[in-house]
């Protein structure tokens, strides 16, 4: 799978220390301009559905199910790899130093029709929910909450919204 980007978070000094590792496994689900994003009020972003593996889990056994349990899609068609990002930023636990994370996104297919999510307890409670919207305006309203440098702004909506402008270049 091709690298999109390496990013490093700006207040990263040091690539030694505990690293946790994680990966990543996103959904790029397209309907003319419209594309499937999770909509989350706490950090007021948008991000692909998807998330971390499990310990030993396959990435696109990964990518199903939380594509299921973050929208509720159904009949999920992974139609190819898209690529992924390399990425390292602070970590919150105190057990490590920096958490490198590898995110690989896919083109999907979906049915139109979906099943209830079964978002966990912390999602809910940070008002995630999936939401179709045109593309440009998702990539609008991210970039204005990175320019204002919203206090409420996390660590992800680099990525995603460089992705999304990369999706708005080469596939529509």
């Amino acid at each position: 799978m091709r690298l999109l980007k390496q990013m490093i978070h700006q207040s990263i000094t040091s690539m030694k220390g505990n690293i946790l590792e994680r990966k990543a496994a996103r959904g790029i689900i397209l309907k003319e301009n419209k594309i499937l994003l999770l909509y989350t009020h706490r950090y007021n972003d948008y991000s692909f559905p998807g998330g971390g593996l499990e310990a030993d889990e396959d990435l696109i056994a990964g990518l199903r199910r939380e594509l299921k349990e973050e929208t509720g899609a159904k009949n999920i068609e992974v139609i190819q790899e898209y690529g992924y990002i390399d990425e390292y930023r602070p970590h919150y636990k105190p057990d490590f130093d920096l958490i490198h994370m590898l995110s690989y996104f896919y083109i999907c297919r979906i049915d139109d029709e979906f099943d209830d999510a079964q978002l966990e307890d912390y999602e809910q409670s940070n008002g995630m929910g999936s939401v179709w919207i045109d593309i440009h305006k998702a990539i609008s309203h991210n970039r204005n909450v990175i320019d204002s440098q919203e206090s409420s702004m996390g660590l992800s909506i680099e990525r995603e919204t460089f992705v999304l402008e990369h999706i708005a270049k080469e596939l529509l």
